[in-house]
C-alpha cells in the first residue's frame, strides 16, 4: 500500500476593519488566505471559482458586515459581444499591439505605472510606491502568472496589465496605462485584449474580479456581456435586472473541496 501523507489544512483568516475603499462611510473586512505549496494552482482556481482575489502569495475575498455591495464577475469569453462603445474602442486601439512578457518589473513598466497612479489615484496608497515595491506586486507569486505589455506604433508602452493564467480563464489581476491618452479608454482596451486572448487559448472565462455597482470606478465591469456573477454560492448569467438592483446580496462565500 502506498503511504499518501495527509493534505496541509488551508487557514483562513479575518483582517482588522479598515474604511472601504470603494463606497464612502462603509467598513471593510476581508477573509484571506495563503497560496504555497506545489498544489498552489489548484488551489488558486478553486478559490478564484469561489469568488476570491489573489495580491502576492495571499488570497482573498470580502466578508464586510451588513453589506455585500462587492460581487464576483467574470465575463463568457467565447459568447463575449462587444457593444458599439467597445468596437469603436476596439477601432481606436487597431495600432495597439499586446505582447505576453514573463512577470518581471521594469524600469519603463515602473514609468509608466507611476504616472498613472499620480494623474488617477494620487491620494491612494499605490501613488507611494516604490519601484521595490511593485517588484514585488509583479514577481510575488506562486502561480503562471504574465505581464501584457501594450505599445503603440512606434514600439511605446502605452498600457500594461499583470494576469494570472487559471485552468478556466485569465484573471485580470492589475492594470495600468499612459493617462494622457485616457480618450482612447486603453482599459477597457485591455480587457477586450484578455477576451480574445482567452478564446484564442481555449479558455471559457476572463475573471474581472469585483463589480461594485456603487462604486463609480467599479461599476464599469458590468459593460461586459454576457458575463457571470456570484450569488448565493453559484455563478449566474448577470441579468438586466441586476444593474438596477444594487443592494443585491450574493450569498455565502463558498470555498469548495479539493478534489483527490
Amino acid at each position: 500500500m502506498t503511504y499518501k501523507p495527509p493534505r496541509r489544512p488551508q487557514f483562513f483568516y479575518t483582517t482588522a476593519p479598515l474604511p472601504c475603499p470603494y463606497v464612502a462611510g462603509r467598513i471593510e473586512r476581508k477573509v484571506v488566505t495563503e497560496i504555497t505549496g506545489p498544489d498552489a494552482d489548484a488551489l488558486h482556481d478553486r478559490l478564484s471559482r469561489a469568488g476570491f482575489r489573489r495580491s502576492h502569495n495571499i488570497a482573498y475575498a470580502p466578508v464586510c458586515p451588513a453589506c455585500s455591495a462587492c460581487v464576483p464577475i467574470r465575463i463568457r469569453a467565447a459568447a463575449f459581444a462587444p457593444d458599439r462603445t467597445q468596437r469603436r474602442i476596439a477601432r481606436a486601439n487597431q495600432d495597439v499591439e499586446g505582447f505576453e512578457v514573463p512577470a518581471r518589473a521594469t524600469a519603463e513598466q515602473f514609468a509608466l505605472f507611476q504616472r498613472y497612479q499620480q494623474a488617477r489615484h494620487g491620494d491612494g496608497d499605490m501613488a507611494t510606491m516604490s519601484f521595490y515595491d511593485y517588484r514585488a506586486m509583479v514577481e510575488d507569486t506562486p502561480i503562471e502568472t504574465v505581464m501584457v505589455e501594450f505599445r503603440g506604433p512606434e514600439d511605446q508602452l502605452v498600457a500594461a496589465c499583470l494576469g494570472d493564467r487559471l485552468g478556466d480563464g485569465l484573471s485580470a489581476v492589475y492594470s495600468f496605462f499612459a493617462p494622457e491618452l485616457e480618450k482612447q479608454s486603453l482599459g477597457t482596451y485591455t480587457i477586450i485584449w484578455l477576451i480574445e486572448r482567452a478564446r484564442a487559448l481555449g479558455l471559457p472565462y476572463v475573471y474581472l474580479g469585483y463589480w461594485v455597482p456603487e462604486s463609480r470606478k467599479m461599476a464599469y465591469k458590468a459593460r461586459f456581456r454576457p458575463s457571470e456573477i456570484l450569488a448565493g454560492g453559484s455563478w449566474r448569467a448577470l441579468t438586466d435586472a441586476d444593474l438596477g438592483d444594487h443592494g443585491m446580496r450574493t450569498g455565502t462565500l463558498l470555498v469548495p473541496e479539493a478534489a483527490d
